[in-house]
């Protein structure tokens, strides 16, 4: 089920306009996939506009981060959502968006991917874990 995402309700200047159609089949939108951390990682294939696919992560538990001084990828288990400066409310819940700043084993890093419309968490090293 999805929701109508026109701009034709409304006018810039807060008046109502009057319908002059119906909602086009185009015009609809889907809900936002809000990607939670998880013992594994679930997608789910999604068709979208002109009959291409999107896929969607709904959990996660792994991220590929990148670490800028060793200039390689490793992938590690997400454990926690520290802050999302999107939204505060988002890191409370535990939901990944972009921008988001992780807890991974290797450090803190930050999310650069889209996890909901790429279907995978890519992010990059902030601060290093120390080792004791």
């Amino acid at each position: 089920m999805g929701f109508y995402q026109g701009n034709d309700l409304r006018k810039i200047s807060g008046g109502l306009k009057r319908k002059h159609r119906k909602p086009r089949k185009h015009e609809i939108g889907s809900y936002p996939t809000e990607t939670r951390l998880s013992q594994a990682d679930v997608r789910v294939i999604e068709r979208v506009y002109g009959g291409n696919t999107k896929i969607r992560l709904k959990y996660v538990a792994f991220a590929n981060v990148y670490n800028p001084n060793t200039k390689q990828y490793t992938k590690t288990r997400i454990l926690g959502v520290v802050e999302t400066p999107a939204n505060r409310e988002l890191a409370r819940r535990g939901i990944i968006v972009k921008g988001a700043i992780i807890n991974t084993e290797v450090g803190k890093a930050k999310v650069i991917s889209r996890p909901s419309q790429d279907g995978v968490v890519n992010a990059v090293l902030i601060e290093e874990a120390k080792k004791s």
